[in-house]
């Protein structure tokens, strides 16, 4: 028998998982991340192109966008995340990019960088928009979702600014292709189960929409 893999312990986030389950067997997104730079990432992006759904995947879904920020830190690309407030009524204590829902008159990526404006203080000028990754439908929260990347200068210092928010920070992309990090699930009996992706990091689970969004990054590049 192989070594058995000492996980790492994640964070106190409740995973809503139904009767029924199964581990996944999906391997971990491969990637070199001491070499992957924010330039590595932009190159990635310029060769390959989003999958755009002509609808969302369910009626009703209302337009929303994040903001994928990237900025170069010590270990190499680092994406910024926030811990959604445990006083909201939908995802409490999930985490998530800066985002929210298209107001009437907006694009993507004036929502995203507007969300963040809002949510973390970053300012619009300070993010240059490079892409979008893979456009998806959550059917919690019935959004359809337009991950917008952009990249910074460097990783800024910044806080919540809004009560939606309670944490802030980079996270380095090396923290998610380790070995003791990734794991998936399927949820519900096939064939009509999903997929569903995890992160266990020191002091935080990444999972949902936010978790299938860095599949896809990490995927790119």
């Amino acid at each position: 028998m192989g070594a058995v893999l000492n996980r790492r312990p994640g964070g106190a986030q409740r995973i809503p998982r139904p009767a029924t389950w199964t581990a996944g067997d999906l391997a971990a997104p491969a990637a070199h991340p001491l070499t992957r730079s924010v330039a590595d990432v932009v190159d990635a992006l310029a060769g390959s192109s989003p999958v755009r759904p002509p609808a969302p995947a369910f009626p009703g879904a209302r337009p929303s966008a994040v903001l994928v920020a990237l900025a170069d830190g010590d270990q190499g690309a680092e994406v910024l995340l926030t811990r959604r407030s445990m006083d909201l009524r939908h995802h409490r204590g999930e985490v998530s990019f800066p985002g929210g829902r298209i107001d009437p008159g907006e694009n993507p990526v004036e929502a995203a960088t507007r969300e963040a404006h809002e949510e973390v203080g970053l300012e619009r000028d300070a993010v240059t928009i490079v892409g979008e990754l893979d456009h998806l439908s959550t059917v919690v929260s019935l959004s359809y979702i337009v991950p917008v990347v952009g990249v910074l200068a460097a990783p800024l210092s910044l806080r919540p600014t809004s009560l939606e928010v309670e944490r802030v920070f980079w996270l380095p992309l090396a923290e998610l292709v380790r070995p003791d990090t990734y794991r998936s699930e399927r949820w519900g009996q096939a064939p009509t189960d999903r997929l569903l992706h995890f992160f266990e990091l020191d002091d935080e689970t990444i999972w949902g929409a936010t978790a299938t969004v860095l599949v896809d990054l990490l995927r790119r590049i």
